[in-house]
């Protein structure tokens, strides 16, 4: 990152239900990494997928991060409120002959993967076969949009520097394939809405939990065709539960009870990495905790040696 240009940072929630113990690891490491390094923390609410968002959520979430001390330097943002400016990204796409329709259905694509003995797994990504590539399947009454990875004899492969996981490579055409920038359905896809957002609000740092690592490479083959700056990269240890599951909304997890901050964030902290602060406010845990963290970076002890990427 140039010496002149300010970290920003941010938090993106997804307003499916209020925060928990593994979101509150995500908001509290995005905080304070912008705050060890002078820089600025924004919010973003994510709920460009709006089935999926739960009435009041959003305001909820502010709530509680309010009352954590984790205030944003600068206004919300709501991806809802911005799909025009997804719709501009999209269109330069198609004037580049970047993107393609596509009328798949879900089945449709599980069908065509079998059919090349390539049967989707539990988890695994469902990597499209390229059935609308070179035109339209059938005539579909609604279509997606879909980014081309790649061309034959020419993958799109990925490299990219995580400031904790080390050194990431993803071949994007072998393991993702051609993925979605609109649904058919109308809504945007989190890639384009993400990129979009990121390079708009001048995001430097990217620090989020590590379930989202998978997202990089795509994310970062999609700012190269629009011609967006890359952030860097941090992603976070997760909360499990004793499945071994991520945490999550889906799998039940509560709600955080935010009346006593420090008992609160302390368990985040411990996920970072750090030891739990005993302080007589909320200002001098939060001092502490910065301070904490800026030292784990500068001996080393959170982050792998930077190697060259291409």
């Amino acid at each position: 990152m140039s010496a002149a240009l300010r970290y920003r940072g941010r938090f993106a929630p997804s307003p499916t239900g209020p925060l928990h113990a593994g979101s509150l690891v995500a908001a509290l490491g995005s905080w304070l990494d912008a705050r060890a390094h002078g820089g600025d923390w924004l919010v973003r609410i994510e709920d460009v997928d709006g089935p999926r968002c739960a009435p009041g959520a959003d305001a909820e979430i502010l709530r509680q991060l309010a009352a954590l001390g984790l205030a944003p330097d600068e206004p919300p943002q709501w991806q809802s409120h911005r799909g025009a400016r997804y719709g501009q990204a999209l269109a330069r796409l198609q004037a580049q002959g970047d993107v393609y329709p596509c009328g798949c259905s879900r089945r449709d694509i599980a069908l065509a993967l079998a059919a090349q003995q390539r049967p989707h797994t539990r988890h695994a990504e469902w990597v499209y076969p390229g059935t609308c590539r070179d035109g339209l399947h059938g005539t579909p009454a609604r279509v997606a949009w879909r980014l081309r990875c790649g061309e034959p004899g020419q993958p799109v492969v990925v490299h990219w520097q995580d400031r904790r996981l080390g050194p990431q490579r993803q071949d994007v055409t072998a393991e993702v394939g051609d993925f979605v920038l609109q649904r058919a359905d109308g809504l945007w896809a989190y890639q384009l809405a993400v990129v979009v957002d990121d390079a708009e609000q001048g995001i430097t740092h990217v620090v989020r939990g590590e379930d989202l690592a998978d997202n990089t490479a795509r994310q970062i083959h999609l700012q190269r065709r629009l011609g967006l700056p890359t952030p860097r990269h941090l992603h976070l240890p997760l909360v499990r539960d004793a499945r071994g599951e991520k945490l999550s909304k889906q799998h039940g997890a509560p709600a955080l009870d935010t009346s006593q901050p420090p008992e609160v964030l302390n368990p985040a902290l411990q996920v970072l990495g750090l030891a739990p602060i005993d302080a007589p406010t909320l200002p001098e845990w939060q001092a502490r905790a910065v301070k904490a963290w800026r030292d784990g970076w500068q001996d080393g002890r959170f982050s792998r040696p930077e190697q060259e990427t291409t």
